[in-house]
């Protein structure tokens, strides 16, 4: 029965650790490149589900019989639950949020909704990938021989007639062999709380360590992490601010916590940032890449990205604009954020504020450095998070206390 085959081990590295040792595994996951940093004993199933957040891949018997589990792995239908994700280093996964998108569906998931082939739904997601397993190595299979074939995923809620008729269904319509997932693409995969985040791979650098100079910076897609859109008033003209803008490394000195390192030609630079919150210290070494730098527009659009040694990565794209005012300029800042690992461990709301915090006080460095002609003296060490954290909370507390009316 094709839902119940294993891929094969051959080729797999033999993996080695001690007791609370952890292991590095480097797979794709539904078009993702990702590196997780996890105990050799944490199965396929616990790192998609806590570390990646892809919590559609539902856990059951744990031991390899109700077939809730299934993903595909290169190509071929697996139990999450028997593979250790530590056996899976080079390989591609597919999940069931790879199969297809909401406004997409994969001609399976099509069928099982339109035959109702769901019931409480807890099967679906082992039923659908093993479906698709089934209809890519079997595509001549029968009607009469489905039961037997699709009898690896237990359904309790016996709603097999249906899930039968649908899978029937979708064997007819491609006669020529089922679509390929079509939701497979590079985007944040960000782990659920208590679970470490993959950090989302893109171009590698050089093994000296030095930033490599053809990088291009791909965001994820879907929807970001954190949309900020911040509106400074500043009492400096708009020539004095753009000036500022117009010069990158009087720029970077206005981030707080941040310090550019290289320039590697291209409109490329390469840098490093902290942020420290609570016990917890950050440091990002990354890259960003100006893709619009315009004076008459007052546009400055950059793409970023950093990654902490410990796992954490930020991805960005900013776009700063400047317009003159009767009283001075008007800066707005729209950033769209991705984050993975520690730092994405925090609600979107407060992650948000602390970004916006964060903008606050970039403006208001762009305001000295516009006034004064350099980019303020700040020291490089991480710009404390929980004192923004609390500044946040205090405005919060304010809002809600203030009476109706904003009086």
């Amino acid at each position: 029965m094709t839902s119940t085959r294993e891929p094969v081990q051959e080729g797999l590295r033999p993996v080695r650790a001690e007791a609370g040792e952890t292991v590095e595994v480097r797979f794709t996951v539904n078009g993702t490149p990702a590196v997780l940093n996890l105990p050799a004993r944490v199965t396929l199933a616990d790192a998609l589900r806590d570390h990646l957040g892809l919590s559609g891949t539902h856990v059951g018997c744990e031991h390899g019989v109700c077939g809730m589990c299934t993903v595909l792995v290169d190509g071929e239908a697996a139990r999450a639950c028997l593979l250790f994700a530590c056996q899976l280093d080079g390989s591609e996964v597919v999940t069931v949020e790879g199969l297809g998108r909401p406004d997409d569906l994969h001609p399976l998931q099509e069928s099982f909704g339109r035959n109702h082939a769901l019931q409480c739904g807890f099967c679906t997601p082992g039923f659908l990938l093993s479906s698709y397993d089934l209809l890519s190595n079997k595509p001549e299979v029968t009607d009469e021989e489905l039961p037997a074939e699709l009898s690896g995923v237990i359904c309790r809620c016996t709603g097999y007639r249906n899930i039968l008729t649908a899978v029937s269904q979708t064997r007819a319509a491609h006669p020529e062999g089922i679509p390929e997932p079509g939701n497979c693409a590079r985007r944040a995969l960000v782990g659920r709380s208590g679970g470490q985040s993959a950090t989302v791979v893109e171009e590698r650098a050089e093994p000296s360590g030095e930033p490599a100079r053809n990088v291009e910076i791909v965001l994820p897609e879907g929807d970001p992490t954190i949309a900020v859109q911040v509106d400074t008033a500043l009492d400096v003209p708009f020539d004095e601010v753009w000036r500022v803008l117009d010069d990158v490394h009087v720029l970077a000195g206005c981030l707080p916590g941040a310090e550019l390192t290289e320039e590697l030609g291209e409109q490329l630079y390469a840098g490093r940032a902290r942020v420290a919150v609570g016990p917890i210290k950050l440091s990002f070494h990354g890259i960003a890449r100006v893709l619009e730098q315009d004076r008459d527009t007052g546009t400055i659009r950059v793409l970023a990205q950093g990654q902490d040694t410990g796992g954490a990565q930020t991805q960005a794209d900013i776009t700063l604009r400047a317009r003159a005012t009767a009283a001075g300029t008007e800066l707005r800042a729209d950033a769209a954020v991705y984050l993975t690992g520690r730092i994405a461990q925090f609600g979107r709301a407060l992650a948000g504020d602390i970004s916006r915090r964060m903008f606050e006080q970039f403006a208001d460095s762009v305001r000295q450095a516009a006034t004064t002609g350099e980019a303020p003296q700040q020291s490089h060490a991480a710009p404390s998070a929980l004192r923004m954290v609390l500044g946040t909370l205090l405005d919060r507390i304010k809002r809600i206390g203030r009476p109706r009316g904003g009086k």
